[in-house]
């Protein structure tokens, strides 16, 4: 079984690489994992050009989510996708973190034909993998273990994989208890979690690092903190909160000392903006994946909770740019820009 890295390798492999920037990316044309994966919707125009924008401002890694319906249906035609998206960003000179599981949005879905957006609705069509009706029967795990494996023995040596985010904000769900409606799914992810993480720890020669991030640091998820912590070859974590608070983040997971990297952060109405926190993350040399490269349909411009009844926000809350290409706040351009040493 593969251990958990020590400090000192996981400091040798992020002193390799160049100073990590990026975004959470799905293409324009696709509103959940599904849509973006499935071979009737897959859509490497759109993925070639988006890419192109990132590019050409200077970020060099993209976070990506998976999902294991698609593993299941095809692995080997998903398997084929996967590996003509990795070609067509490092043909831009752009790495993957890949994210196996995650906990967020929807909690029914299905392959085929996917819902068309919910005018003015943040991640109206964005889906969970594999769902928490799945995460809390342990004995549906089987078919999860031979999609991790089988996805990581593909994958394992293939250098434009970055890293594996082996979970997305573990327990960031209500569990539809009935007796006790509107809890948190919380810990109830843990048991997934620990078997995720055996499952890629027991894939031999794999040579990426492995990584489930941080989102809440509330007293309701410190045992899956704890494992993320001691379980991480690099730490990552989200933050969608202004500098100070992302300050004070970055100085309480320095104590670890391992290499962190962000992966998640800028909504500008939260006052989680590039100007105020993409700087302070190059100081203390944490990587940083902000959510959304182009407006599309997953409609991550619309904050949390915004519905068509408020119309539009007064500033969009995630993405960089619009579908052509152009800024949706040119403003920072300059800010990127500097981080990246892009003309």
């Amino acid at each position: 079984m593969r251990q958990t890295w020590t400090i000192e390798k996981a400091h040798r492999w992020y002193n390799e690489q160049p100073y990590l920037i990026g975004a959470n990316f799905i293409p324009s044309s696709a509103i959940n994992q599904l849509d973006m994966w499935q071979a009737s919707t897959f859509d490497p125009d759109t993925i070639r050009r988006e890419l192109g924008y990132a590019s050409r401002i200077g970020m060099n890694v993209m976070r990506v989510f998976l999902h294991d319906l698609l593993w299941e249906q095809d692995e080997y035609g998903f398997g084929d996708r996967i590996d003509a998206y990795l070609a067509i960003a490092a043909s831009y000179q752009i790495k993957t973190i890949f994210v196996i599981f995650d906990d967020c949005w929807k909690q029914t879905f299905s392959l085929g034909e996917q819902p068309p957006p919910i005018p003015y609705t943040h991640n109206s069509g964005w889906v969970q993998s594999p769902g928490f009706h799945v995460v809390n029967n342990p004995d549906s795990w089987l078919r999860l273990e031979g999609y991790v494996k089988g996805l990581l023995e593909r994958f394992k040596r293939d250098g434009r994989v970055l890293m594996w985010d082996v979970y997305n904000e573990p327990g960031n769900t209500t569990s539809l208890n009935n007796s006790r409606p509107g809890v948190m799914q919380g810990e109830r992810s843990l048991p997934l979690l620990k078997a995720a993480f055996d499952w890629v720890r027991s894939v031999d020669d794999l040579s990426q690092p492995v990584t489930a991030g941080m989102w809440n640091f509330t007293r309701p998820f410190d045992r899956l903190n704890q494992f993320s912590l001691e379980n991480s070859d690099v730490l990552t974590f989200h933050s969608y909160e202004p500098p100070q608070a992302l300050s004070d983040r970055i100085k309480q997971l320095s104590k670890t000392g391992r290499p962190m990297i962000c992966t998640e952060y800028m909504a500008r109405s939260a006052g989680s903006t590039f100007d105020g926190c993409l700087p302070l993350m190059k100081k203390y040399n944490v990587g940083a994946i902000n959510w959304g490269l182009v407006t599309g349909k997953t409609q991550t411009i619309y904050p949390w909770g915004w519905h068509s009844g408020l119309g539009e926000p007064d500033i969009y809350f995630h993405d960089i740019f619009h579908p052509d290409g152009t800024w949706l706040y040119p403003s920072e351009e300059r800010v990127i820009k500097n981080v990246t040493g892009v003309d």
